[in-house]
Parts: structure tokens; sequence; C-alpha cells
């Protein structure tokens, strides 16, 4: 069970981002180009995921991104990534909060509590970082369970919007060009790209095997693309393009179901909050496992670093949602792409001194599909740019 709750948390710290800003981000391309478009994002990040699940496996004591660099990389290719991982969890940390803040405020004005996106997105980071301060175990049985849910939350709605769905709202897509796609491919890469947690999840598993961590891996990857493919189709379905491309942020999304029945749009309500939680929770965990290992063993002073500063910077950056996620994809670019590329180079020379594992794993492709990993990797960061 610790296996499939570690695909767990890989694919619910993905889904927190997609599953909200997806509809949002593609609906302009319509169902079909979009979903072309998360495939390919799809392989790219899985390959790059199991890069990164390799490294860990050959290198001793790789409970985080840090440790992982330091022992393939050397110490300045530590401080570069402990650089990127700061800012890259900054972005995403400000996100969920602005997201859970956001969805904590509509959801209690249907009951006519009236409060602050500020207050409550305070009160959930504080008592979920107890959570993550308590241990793994705790993370993973929490995840499992909201996670189990958020699935059949997602059931409940794509069945209720079936009889609703227009098989001509799917095929609808509003004019684009090629540039437009390379464009928003940053952000729906963001949405797939839950590598930070691999370190942590490989350290939590370290008595399995090479194929174990490998499947684990590659179920947290499915899971994601599934479930953002149904949730896609099910939103532009019942909604339309130039309906769904004109929202900004996640209430006016769940607001757009009020023609439903009160019980779907609560359903919808809910369903986003667990993706939210769940993305959360496995951001947080990276980000205090790496406090611990680069900043200091105090639980205290990790604590403060992991919930309370990002705290501060979501007031300062309130109403950034989607920013958030589109800063979060070029920093990724580095962080998930090409630092598991580097990594997975030095791990495979001949004369590095490799972890005293019984078996080492070692992905599949070669040098073709390091190449093409690279590639995948400017194709990304040139649609930052282009953003």
């Amino acid at each position: 069970m610790k296996l499939f709750g570690s695909s767990l948390i890989l694919a619910g710290t993905a889904l927190g981002a997609g599953m909200l800003a997806i509809p949002m981000v593609l609906a302009q391309f319509g169902f079909f180009v979009s979903a072309g478009l998360m495939f390919v994002i799809f392989i790219g990040t899985t390959y790059a995921t199991l890069l990164l699940a390799e490294a860990c496996t050959k290198t001793q004591q790789s409970t985080s991104m840090s440790s992982t660099a330091y022992f393939t990389l050397g110490r300045k290719g530590m401080h570069f990534t402990n650089i990127l991982f700061y800012l890259l969890l900054a972005c995403l940390m400000i996100a969920y909060t602005i997201g859970i803040g956001d969805l904590l405020h509509s959801m209690l004005l249907e009951v006519g509590v009236d409060l602050s996106p500020v207050v409550g997105y305070t009160i959930f980071s504080l008592i979920m970082g107890l959570v993550v301060v308590a241990g793994k175990s705790y993370i993973d049985k929490l995840n499992r369970g909201l996670f189990i849910l958020m699935i059949a939350m997602l059931f409940v709605v794509i069945f209720s919007l079936m009889n609703n769905i227009e098989i001509a709202n799917l095929s609808q897509e509003s004019s684009f060009t090629t540039s437009d796609v390379v464009q928003y491919s940053a952000v729906i890469f963001t949405s797939f790209a839950a590598i930070i947690v691999i370190p942590s999840l490989v350290s939590y598993n370290q008595d399995a095997t090479i194929a174990q961590i490998r499947n684990m891996v590659l179920l947290g990857c499915v899971i994601p693309l599934v479930c953002y493919l149904t949730w896609l189709f099910a939103v532009i379905g019942n909604l339309g393009v130039d309906t769904v491309s004109q929202f900004d942020n996640i209430s006016q999304l769940i607001a757009a179901f009020d023609g439903e029945t009160s019980v779907l749009k609560s359903v919808v309500a809910i369903f986003s909050a667990l993706a939210l939680i769940t993305s959360y929770l496995g951001v947080s965990m990276a980000l205090y496992d790496q406090n611990k290992d680069a900043i200091s063993k105090n639980p205290a002073i990790a604590y403060s670093l992991t919930f309370i500063l990002p705290l501060v910077l979501a007031t300062l950056f309130a109403n950034q949602f989607i920013s958030m996620l589109d800063y979060a994809g070029m920093v990724l670019v580095f962080l998930a792409i090409w630092g598991p590329l580097a990594m997975a180079v030095k791990v495979r020379k001949p004369d590095f001194a490799l972890a005293g594992r019984t078996e080492t794993y070692t992905v599949g492709g070669g040098q073709p599909a390091l190449i093409a990993t690279f590639m995948f990797g400017v194709l990304i960061f040139v649609s930052w740019f282009m953003g």
C-alpha cells in the first residue's frame, strides 16, 4: 500500500494545478487539439520523472532534490538546484494557497459565512503543516483518503454532466495559431510536473524493488492524464469553448455550473478543493524535506520556512493563480527536465560510485531519448518566453 499511496501522492501533486488551470488555459484550442498537446507533454514529463527516479536510486541518502543534486552534480550543482527548487516551490505554494483561499471564501459564502480568503488559507496552511511535520506515513494516509474521495467526486461530476454534453462543443475551437499552442505549453507542463516529490517518495520506499519504483512513477503519471482528459471533456462538452475561455479564476469556473443543480455545483466545488489540497500536500512535503536537508534539521525552523513564509508571499501576490503557475513552468524546465537529464548522464558514467543497492534502475531509450528530452525542455522554455 505504501507504493500505491506514493503513486497517489505523485498524482495528487500534479492534479491540484492541472484540474483547475487546464480548462481555463486550453479551452481556446478545443478538446482534440488540447488532448494532443497534453499527451505530448505527458510523454516528456514522465520520461524526465523516470530519469530523476534513476538518479535517486543510484545515489546515497537522496532524501531531497538538494542531496540528489549534491551526489550527482557536485556542490555548485546543488546550490543552483536549491535556488531553482525554492523558486519553483514558492510559485506553487503561492498558487495553491491563493486557490485554496479563493475556494474557501466562495464555498463558505454559499452557507452565509463571509470568511476572507487570507484568513481561510492561513488557517488551512497552519493545520496542514502539522500533518506534514508529523511524517510521510500521515501524509500518505491522509492523501490516500482525499485522493480516493476526489476521484469519486470526479465520477459524480462526469456522470451528472454526461446528459448535457454537446458533441458540437468538443469540436469547437477559437482562432489560434501553432505559436499559441506552444505559448501555453508551459502552464500545461506545470500541471504534469510533479517531479519535485520523487526524492521524498524514493526515500519513503527505500525497500522497494527497482521495478516497483518504476511502476510507482508510471502509475502516478498516468492517473493525472486520464483525469485531465475526463475533466476537460466534461467542462468543454457542457459549457463550450467561448464560455470557458473567459474564466480568470477558480470560483468563476464553479459559478458557471449555476444552471445545474445546487448539489452538482457543491460537488464541483468540493472536487476542486480536494484537487488543491492533495497538490498542496505533495508540494509542502517536498519543501519541508528540502528545508530540513538544506537549511535546518530543526522542525520549528523548517515548519516556518515551509508554511509561514508562503503565507506572506500569497498575501503579496493575491489573484495571481495562473501567473504563478506560468512562472513555475519556466523554473521547472531547469529543475524537472534539464536537471534530471544532467543527473542521469552523470550516474551513467562508468566512474560514478553507485549506491549500495542490489540492483540499479536505468531508464530505457538510450542517447536518442536523452536528446529528445533536452529538446522537449527547449520547447517548454521557448513557450514561456513567448507567453
